[in-house]
């Protein structure tokens, strides 16, 4: 830093963008190209199908800017019509321009907390390609026909000039239809929709349900700069049902999109999948025999705590365990073994070669509904127009540029999942540097859940602040006498080693403070309060 001076939160992060090779700024060429599409965004070209007497609305965070999806249900008969908007990124991000190979360059947007590394430049992805509420805009609309139990009977594909009529949040939507006569949104020329969206979202679901799809009990910490620190919010991953039913919307269209690129007779249309293969079935058994050592060494009922997977689906099992008040044995407990259940789960991958989408239960799945953050999203709608419209490259360039694509979004799932561990390493580091100033008495008391017990460490979810942090058996021992620590029980519990005595179990309730930090590891080493 110029004269000496420490960096704050902001700067600290902006350092990972430079040692990733990441850049917020756009060369001359790729603003050029940008505003050339502002100037003249072809927004009125007659091939359009004109869809702006539909109401749309938008129904996202309440801080999203980058607005790629719009809705409108509708009834049908005794069904359903469910019009999903996506902002056509594809019309403008062309292979051979400037555009498209920054894009390429980049895979697709990147999350920091306080900011964003975005994919395209700000002015389309929150200006002319969003979904805003200021004017028409270009969009693939798919039109999804469902009969009166939610069920889809058929979708069509339609390249469209839309108009939404706001930009919503969730908890907006929510309080409409929790209670219409106190929202401002009621009389909107849109209220109908919504109060369809909650009907459709609740028969998908249960729809999902029968199907056995799990829904994991999830939460998702926001860290957001304070001034020169940091500071946490936490939110359940579906925080408002409005949440769960758009995001019902949001699966059936990708599931959808990537069926009709699959089934279409041209070997020019070159769809992009995203599978996720099913659990190991050696890994299911492995967690059902938890469950029931975990009931054992806690004397807990058989009934709801152990997994019979002959007789009960795992979503079925999940979805039983009680929830409890925060903090309470019941709580953590469901939440640890909730957790152990996700990990028996692969990754999830983009792919050229169609299979299933274990974790949204679809199979096709093609990611459409992300075109302005991911350049799967642009690639997938450009096959969508080409499909519509019948004006393809040939199959040899079509075919190499997929396979460069994939390439580039697998690589972009993996940056985006090293951005987010060196932010929290900087969040951590602003978090636990100062209990260090203080004598160890002194030192802040983090009450946490055991979560997992691996061969050589512990894994703990902190109450407060909501970060997961882990405790290597090599640095515990010491606070266990010096004892050669294991995991037994296919992890419900750990003990010194050559005895049966158990000093933490999965889902208990464990005090840690913060003891020192390793520097040439770069971990924070805490000790459990005794």
């Amino acid at each position: 830093m110029p004269g000496g001076g420490v960096k704050n939160a902001r700067q600290e992060l902006e350092d990972i963008v430079k040692a990733l090779q990441l850049s917020v700024d756009f060369s001359p060429e790729v603003l050029a190209e940008t505003q050339r599409w502002i100037a003249n965004p072809h927004i009125d070209d007659p091939a359009l199908v004109d869809f702006t007497a539909t109401p749309f609305v938008t129904v996202d965070g309440e801080h999203s800017k980058d607005l790629d999806q719009a809705l409108h249900v509708a009834r049908e008969g005794d069904g359903y019509l469910v019009a999903y908007a996506i902002a056509d990124a594809s019309f403008y991000v062309r292979p051979g321009s400037a555009l498209f190979a920054e894009a390429m360059k980049r895979g697709a947007s990147y999350y920091f907390p306080g900011f964003s590394v975005p994919m395209l430049p700000r002015p389309l992805s929150e200006g002319l390609i969003s979904l805003n509420p200021d004017g028409d805009r270009r969009a693939l609309v798919f039109l999804h026909h469902l009969d009166g139990s939610g069920a889809l009977k058929s979708t069509e594909l339609k390249r469209s000039r839309v108009r939404s009529r706001a930009k919503l949040s969730f908890g907006d939507v929510q309080k409409l239809v929790d209670a219409p006569d106190a929202s401002p949104l009621k009389g909107r020329d849109f209220e109908g929709s919504l109060m369809l969206l909650r009907e459709v979202g609740r028969k998908r679901m249960d729809l999902a349900a029968k199907r056995g799809l799990i829904r994991y009990r999830r939460e998702e910490v926001s860290v957001q700069l304070d001034g020169e620190g940091v500071s946490f919010a936490v939110m359940e991953a579906v925080r408002d049902e409005v949440e769960s039913w758009n995001e019902q919307l949001s699966l059936m269209c990708n599931a959808e999109g990537g069926r009709l690129l699959r089934e279409f007779d041209n070997p020019a249309v070159q769809p992009i999948y995203r599978v996720q293969g099913g659990p190991e079935p050696e890994r299911l058994d492995s967690l059902a025999r938890l469950t029931v050592l975990v009931a054992k060494h806690q004397s807990l009922p058989t009934n709801p705590w152990v997994w019979n997977q002959s007789t009960t689906a795992l979503a079925n099992y999940l979805g039983g365990l009680p929830r409890g008040a925060p903090g309470s044995k019941e709580e953590r407990l469901g939440a640890a073994l909730t957790r152990q259940a996700v990990m028996v789960n692969l990754r999830s991958e983009y792919s050229t070669e169609p299979g299933p989408h274990v974790g949204v239960g679809a199979e096709p799945y093609a990611r459409f509904s992300a075109p302005m953050r991911e350049m799967v999203g642009v690639f997938l709608h450009k096959e969508a127009v080409e499909l519509l419209t019948g004006n393809h490259p040939t199959v040899e360039e079509d075919e190499k540029l997929r396979g460069e694509v994939v390439q580039v979004a697998n690589k972009a799932r993996a940056t985006q999942r090293r951005v987010q561990d060196l932010a929290n390493e900087v969040v951590m580091n602003r978090l636990f540097a100062p209990e260090l100033t203080k004598a160890p008495k002194e030192r802040t008391r983090f009450i946490g859940t055991v979560m997992g017990l691996t061969h050589n460490k512990v894994h703990v979810r902190l109450d407060v602040p909501p970060l997961d942090v882990k405790l290597y058996l090599f640095d515990l021992a010491p606070y266990f006498d010096g004892a050669w620590l294991e995991p037994a029980d296919e992890g419900a519990l750990l003990r010194k080693k050559g005895t049966t005595t158990s000093l933490l179990l999965l889902g208990q309730a464990i005090q840690l403070f913060v003891a020192r930090r390793d520097e040439k590891t770069r971990r924070w080493i805490f000790s459990p309060e005794r």
